[in-house]
């Protein structure tokens, strides 16, 4: 497929787990937008921070490449593998990241065991019925040692018609989560909130929006807006590396690890 592996080719084209519309502007907007910018920052922390000596690394949906750019520009040593179950997806991944071994694959389903070093999802279970087996997956696909990095959506509280058009079938609590890695055999090194600080904001654009249907529609800002809420993000940033586990916001990082 395209100069791909593919392991999952009835689901290449399209399914309920996403819109394979929204790469395009997504694509346009990760580069600008504060939350990317700032949940980048946030992934390349924990990276370093529980897996400095980390050699490899796989993104289980990657999507248009976004974060392993990012982990590009900062390791550019670090052997870079992306899954990506939508076949629309791997076009953009590829022009991003360009020595990244791509392969299209459902993630419940991963022809890998003991292979990676570090897994990453980063906003990809809330998409997934079938989670604990994803984590399953990422359990066996893993080193001995070995670890993985997830972001998710964060407080069911939260739930709106913008996660339903999201595609996404939750949200999760940071219990819920922890309890599900514990199951799928992983200790939990970390867990913090994010978008705690500006957490009130998006609780009042929900409720504003609670006939939207467009999930991109938070993500159109203005240059100020963007540039006022990086540097909030920037400061949580800080807290969080100071190993103050911030405790509600918007979203929710985790970081688990295979005995």
């Amino acid at each position: 497929m395209e100069g791909y592996p593919a392991f999952a080719l009835a689901l290449a084209l399209g399914n309920d787990g996403f819109k394979t519309e929204y790469f395009a502007e997504l694509a346009a907007l990760e580069e600008k937008n504060f939350w990317f910018r700032a949940r980048n920052r946030l992934i390349l922390w924990a990276l370093d921070a529980f897996f400095s000596g980390a050699h490899d690394f796989m993104e289980v949906g990657c999507g248009t490449g976004y974060v392993l750019s990012g982990i590009r520009r900062a390791h550019p040593e670090m052997k870079l593998w992306g899954s990506e179950i939508f076949a629309a997806g791997l076009g953009f991944a590829a022009l991003r990241a360009k020595d990244a071994e791509l392969i299209q694959m459902d993630a419940r389903r991963m022809p890998f065991r003991d292979e990676f070093e570090v897994i990453g999802a980063f906003d990809v279970l809330e998409h997934i019925e079938e989670d604990e087996l994803v984590l399953g997956q990422m359990f066996h696909s893993l080193k001995p040692g070995g670890g993985i990095i997830l972001t998710v959506p964060q407080h069911p509280f939260m739930w709106s018609r913008q996660d339903a058009a999201a595609c996404h079938v939750r949200r999760y609590t940071r219990r819920e989560l922890a309890g599900k890695l514990k199951n799928a055999g992983f200790s939990v090194e970390m867990a913090t909130s994010f978008v705690c600080l500006l957490f009130p904001l998006m609780m009042l654009s929900r409720i504003a929006k609670r006939e939207a249907s467009d999930p991109m529609s938070e993500l159109r800002l203005g240059k100020f807006a963007n540039t006022l809420f990086e540097s909030v993000m920037k400061l949580e940033r800080k807290l969080i590396e100071m190993e103050i586990q911030l405790p509600f916001g918007g979203s929710l990082l985790m970081v688990g690890r295979r005995p």
